[in-house]
C-alpha cells in the first residue's frame, strides 16, 4: 500500500509544529514532511519535536542541503534522532538552492561531486565504519561514530535532473521527487533512478481543497514554474490524482498544501489521513 503524508511548510511558525504533529498521528497519517528551506525552520530541531510528542508517525525531512553542514555532524544527528526514534525519522539529503547556499558562503563549484563524496560518507558512518576519505569537498580522518545506529537507517537524496536522478538510484535508499512533478515525469524519473526493490520514491504533490482550490494551485504552479499544479476538489478528485502518481512508480505519496489555504493545518492533515486515505488503496 502507498504511503500517504502531508507537509508542514517551513512558512509555518515552528511553534506550529508539535500541535500539527500530533494531530496527524492521531489521525494516523503515515508520514509528515518538514522542508528545511532557508531561512526558515530547522530540518533536525523540527523533526525531533515533531517526533517527541507523537508515537506512530513517521517524520521525513526532504531536505537537508549537504553543502549547509559537514558529513560528520550530519551523520551524528540522524544517528541521535533514530536511536532516539528509530526508522519513523526519515533523512533526505540535496543540492540545496544554489541561491541560498551562495548567501551563506557554501556554493560548490561541483555540485554533484560534493553530494556523492557526502552521500558516500554519511551513509558509511551511519554504517558504524571509520571514515578516513580526503575528496574535493569532504576530508575525514579516522572518524567515527560512538553512537551509530542499532541498524543503518535509510538515507534519501532530493533531485530531478538525470544526473541527480541516477546517482539516487546509485547510492541513497530513496528518491525524493519535488511538488509539482506530473505522473508522466515521476515515470522519466524512475527510469533515470532505476530503482531497487527497496528504493523508496517520494513524490510530494501539491493539493488543495475548499473553495478556489484550483486558484491557489495555479498560482503556486506559476510561482514555482512546475509542470503540473498538482490535484484540486474533492477527496475522490484528490484520491485519483494520487493513485496516478503511485501508479507511475512512487511509494509515497505527500501531499503539498498552499500557503494560502484558508483553513488550518490541523484541518489539511486530517482531511489526507482520513477523507482521501479511505480513497486510495
Amino acid at each position: 500500500m502507498t504511503n500517504l503524508g502531508a507537509i508542514f511548510l517551513p512558512q509555518n511558525p515552528p511553534e506550529r509544529l508539535p500541535e500539527v504533529a500530533r494531530a496527524a498521528d492521531a489521525a494516523g497519517l503515515d508520514q509528515l514532511w518538514l522542508w528545511e528551506d532557508c531561512f526558515l525552520n530547522s530540518g533536525i530541531a523540527a523533526a525531533s519535536a515533531a517526533l517527541a510528542g507523537t508515537t506512530n508517525l513517521q517524520v521525513g525531512i526532504g531536505l537537508m542541503p549537504v553543502p549547509f553542514r559537514n558529513a560528520a555532524l550530519a551523520a551524528m544527528e540522524v544517528a541521535t534522532l533514530h536511536r532516539l526514534f528509530g526508522d519513523r525519522a526519515i533523512a533526505g539529503f540535496g543540492h540545496g538552492v544554489q541561491d541560498w547556499m551562495g548567501q551563506v558562503g557554501a556554493r560548490a563549484q561541483s555540485p554533484m561531486t560534493l553530494l556523492r563524496e557526502y552521500t558516500t560518507a554519511l551513509k558509511s558512518l551511519l554504517n558504524g565504519e571509520e571514515v578516513t576519505t580526503d575528496g574535493r569537498y569532504v576530508k575525514l580522518d579516522k572518524v567515527k561514530l560512538d553512537w551509530p545506529p542499532a541498524s543503518p537507517p535509510r538515507v534519501l537524496i532530493g533531485g530531478m535532473k538525470p544526473k541527480t536522478l541516477q546517482l539516487a538510484g546509485e547510492l541513497a535508499d530513496g528518491t525524493i521527487l519535488a511538488g509539482g512533478t506530473s505522473p508522466a515525469a515521476v515515470r522519466a524519473a524512475v527510469e533515470h533512478i532505476k530503482p531497487g526493490d527497496k528504493h523508496e520514491i517520494v513524490v510530494f504533490l501539491p493539493a488543495a481543497f475548499g473553495p478556489g482550490a484550483a486558484d491557489r494551485l495555479a498560482r503556486k504552479q506559476e510561482y514555482f514554474r512546475s509542470d503540473w499544479p498538482g490535484v484540486s476538489g474533492t477527496a475522490e478528485e484528490i484520491a485519483a490524482g494520487v493513485r496516478a502518481v503511485a501508479e507511475a512508480g512512487a511509494t509515497s505519496v505527500v501531499l503539498e498544501p498552499t500557503n494560502e489555504d484558508p483553513y488550518p493545518v490541523e484541518e489539511f492533515v486530517q482531511f489526507v489521513a482520513k477523507d482521501v486515505r479511505a480513497l486510495v488503496e
